[in-house]
């Protein structure tokens, strides 16, 4: 017992360093004094309060724009993506430009989307950002369907088109019906990395709308303020009904899959 437990204690410290910090920050965010480090009682006034910051309410107005928009065009040029590639293209080049965006780092995507901006005198602003994110965007809902193509069975497209269906008809009453929860998992991934991504946006964000999490970098340089502990708890229960959803939607294209089988 005691040999497992030392063995567990190297997992245990990792844990409580991801998430102690978390912890604290949700914690802090029912704080009643207006100090973010000295607890003092449980009040709820700071999530009240956040209605009230023009700066804050302003991000977050950016933030959902920029990730909706993110997400539209992540989910139909992700989805026709990864039919090209499972389908028509396959090739282990397209595979892997496809896949760049999503492990290049940040800093690369953002300074050379900056570059390109630049060149073809596109103006920075809330659309110069959701083609940015749309790059990454693209690329994570593209991996997502794939894999649900790979598991979906062709012969179910290759009787309806000997029933007399068109292509069209085939893809609007077979393909899309099949693909849905992986296209659903993969708009709530886009949602979700457009939501929270800090470095593009701020290389390719107008200074005048700049999105949240941007307003809250700038925010924390001065000190961690309540509201921020308030906003930050709101975002992460946005994040994990996100994530949670794509998984949901994940296993229900699984059970679907065996049950054609």
């Amino acid at each position: 017992m005691m040999t497992r437990t030392l063995r567990s204690a190297p997992l245990w410290l990792l844990y409580a360093f991801l998430y102690l910090p978390i912890l604290v920050v949700i914690g802090m965010s029912f704080n009643a004094n207006d100090s973010a480090y000295r607890w003092t009682g449980f009040s709820l006034q700071w999530y009240p309060a956040l209605l009230g910051d023009a700066e804050i309410m302003g991000g977050l107005r950016t933030t959902l724009i920029v990730a909706v928009g993110t997400t539209v065009i992540s989910v139909v040029l992700g989805t026709l993506l990864a039919m090209a590639l499972e389908r028509y293209l396959p090739s282990r080049a397209l595979d892997a430009a496809a896949a760049a965006p999503a492990v290049m780092p940040d800093i690369m995507l953002a300074i050379g989307l900056l570059a390109f901006y630049t060149l073809v005198g596109i103006a920075l602003s809330p659309v110069s950002v959701i083609l940015a994110h749309s790059v990454f965007g693209i690329a994570f809902v593209a991996a997502v369907v794939r894999v649900r193509l790979a598991g979906m069975d062709p012969s179910l497209e290759e009787a309806s088109r000997d029933l007399g269906a068109s292509s069209v008809k085939t893809f609007w009453s077979v393909t899309l019906p099949g693909m849905r929860p992986a296209i659903i998992a993969g708009a709530l991934l886009a949602f979700t990395l457009s939501l929270d991504e800090f470095t593009v946006a701020f290389f390719t964000a107008s200074p005048a709308e700049p999105t949240l999490p941007i307003v809250i970098y700038s925010s924390v340089r001065f000190g961690v303020t309540p509201q921020i502990n308030a906003l930050a708890t709101l975002l992460l229960l946005v994040s994990f009904i996100a994530v949670i959803l794509a998984q949901r939607a994940s296993r229900l294209g699984d059970s679907l899959r065996r049950e054609g089988k």
